[in-house]
């Protein structure tokens, strides 16, 4: 479990006592932060299935540097201002350290969440991989900024570590004495398994963004990531003072993160049993809104159902295509010289677009990130057919006709896994050309599973954590995309099968080569289904054409997950 003292924050009340006699007193009442509540999944994870390699072990070889992931602190220091929701963040030491091993750095968090974080400690198992600083740099003190936390009263002390050379920093130190930390407090590692990391995400400084000038600190991740990259988060976070006049493109950082040079053994990833178990334990729910009339297939019960296989040159002639997608051309550019469409009679296309949901299936690639010491199962959904969009111009809703229909559609969602324990850390929903990663916390489970629930948006099938509206657009002008809870519901964990995974031989479906386009290209440009809408929004139709995205005027049919720029890299 997490060691953590509580931050109290109190508010002042006059009290009387019980003689009558009215005399100002102070009634402390507590307040408690969200990083007071620790997180945990809502059920106990099982036993994981036995495997010959590393995953579920608790540790990770990295090539000579043996690694473990703690998940339990001690707080070193708070402060209650500054950063998200004004709110502060708090600094912590890992406790307890198994034997042998040393720390690399400390772990921030910011106070407006749930405490639920980890970094990583190491031990050399081969001599010389790892060496003490040979001194500290003083980066920031409270002391010195008159920044101190007002419950408490201490000051907080943040510390660069230097490095010997031929060898790189991974985290800061963290005090609440302006005196330097001993220099076996940390460990600086070797270069050559080191690699260089990139800021990822804001987590305090002393304004309330990150654009305030002063000290800011981020969490930060591997600059190369994707399935062939080596880079292995450490957890810890950076600390600089930053101002105006700083050019992040060109700005060095002064810390590192690890490099796997085992990596291509994929020893710490879960073998299929395993793989089964986890998907089991967080298999997405998706809700799809109750006026949705496009839902998912199989991609085998949409080429039954009368899909067809289009060729340039030949369009008065489309072929039918095989159920299992085997007589698709295979690989090859997306040269426009192939695509898909639904069937040509009416009653066969009113029931293809319609989809099949009780019998849909999602089709999981498993991939490694962060040099192998994460799993990624990314879930993808197959929609014959994408429904219009509807724009919102304050308070007046107005349909898209035409605008945002295509055929064929592919949504996913991510589910990031360490395989140190099983744990699930992250979450990414697919959001058009984008997506979001959540944290677990922010994570909607199903009735005390850990299975992770998400919204599918009406018509479009965007993907959201919570019900509601959310407008892709600029303030209240955009197209909506509309979520809710209903009785259409798809538990992914019901009907899937495994299409590729790095690590194991996987005889992939025929359809994942096929490269070309999952349906025809459409262009609206400014044609009549435009118009149409034009007349509606009158004066206000420009101010809208300016904040929508350029996927509302035309659609070139979508590829499939293996053409997606995520197949082979990071999500973001």
């Amino acid at each position: 479990m997490f060691l953590i003292y509580p931050k109290l924050q109190f508010t002042k009340k006059k009290k009387k006592n019980l003689m009558g006699n009215c005399i100002p007193s102070l009634h402390k009442e507590i307040k408690y932060l969200p990083i007071d509540t620790i997180f945990k999944l809502p059920s106990p994870l099982p036993n994981w299935p036995p495997g010959t390699g590393d995953f579920g072990s608790g540790y990770i070889d990295l090539g000579g540097l043996k690694v473990c992931q703690i998940v339990t602190f001690n707080k070193v220091w708070a402060i209650d201002k500054g950063g998200l929701e004004n709110l502060g963040a708090t600094f912590y030491e890992p406790s307890p350290i198994p034997d042998g091993f040393s720390m690399f750095g400390c772990y921030c968090q910011p106070n407006n969440k749930p405490l639920f974080g980890w970094v990583l400690v190491g031990k050399d198992n081969v001599g010389e991989i790892l060496k003490n600083p040979i001194d500290y740099t003083l980066v920031w003190s409270s002391e010195s900024s008159k920044f101190k936390n007002t419950n408490t009263n201490d000051h907080g002390y943040i510390w660069q570590p230097i490095p010997p050379e031929g060898y790189k920093a991974l985290g800061h130190v963290v005090t609440i004495s302006p005196e330097k930390p001993a220099l076996d407090k940390i460990q600086c590692v070797r270069s050559d398994l080191t690699d260089d990391l990139e800021v990822e995400s804001w987590v305090w400084g002393q304004g309330t963004t990150s654009k305030v000038n002063g000290i800011n600190v981020h969490s930060v991740r591997p600059r190369e990531r994707g399935v062939k990259a080596q880079g292995v988060s450490v957890g810890t976070f950076l600390a600089r003072i930053t101002s105006d006049k700083d050019d992040e493109s060109n700005k060095t950082l002064s810390l590192a993160c690890l490099k796997n040079n085992k990596f291509d053994t994929f020893s710490s990833m879960p073998n299929l049993s395993q793989i089964q178990a986890l998907f089991e334990q967080y298999s997405p729910i998706i809700y799809f809104h109750p006026k949705e009339k496009y839902l998912p297939s199989s991609v085998n019960w949409y080429f039954a159902n009368g899909a067809l296989l289009y060729q340039k040159g030949q369009e008065s002639n489309p072929s039918t295509i095989e159920p299992n997608g085997s007589n698709l051309p295979q690989d090859g550019p997306n040269d426009g010289a192939y695509w898909l469409d639904l069937p040509i009679d009416e009653k066969d296309k009113e029931k293809a677009i319609k989809g099949d949901l009780l019998n849909s299936e999602v089709y999981l690639h498993i991939k490694p990130t962060l040099g192998a010491t994460f799993t990624d199962i990314a879930v993808w959904i197959f929609y014959p057919f994408n429904g219009p969009g509807t724009a919102k111009l304050g308070l007046v809703d107005v349909p898209f006709g035409k605008i945002g229909e295509h055929v064929g559609d592919w949504e996913h969602v991510t589910l990031r896994i360490s395989n140190f324990n099983g744990v699930l850390y992250k979450v990414y929903v697919s959001q058009h050309s984008g997506g979001t990663w959540l944290d677990a916390p922010q994570v909607e489970f199903q009735n005390g599973s850990n299975k992770v629930v998400v919204y599918s948006s009406l018509n479009g099938h965007a993907i959201y954590h919570k019900p509601g509206l959310v407008l892709q657009g600029g303030g209240d002008i955009g197209i909506r995309n509309d979520t809710a809870k209903s009785n259409l519901v798809l538990d992914c964990g019901k009907n899937y099968s495994i299409v590729a995974a790095e690590n194991l031989e996987i005889i992939a479906p025929a359809w994942l080569n096929y490269t070309r386009e999952w349906g025809p290209k459409l262009s609206y440009t400014l044609g009549d289904e435009v118009k149409k809408i034009e007349s509606s929004l009158k004066g206000a139709f420009e101010k809208l054409v300016k904040v929508l995205p350029n996927e509302v005027y035309g659609e070139e049919g979508p590829t499939g997950p293996k053409m997606k720029g995520n197949w082979n890299g990071d999500e973001v």
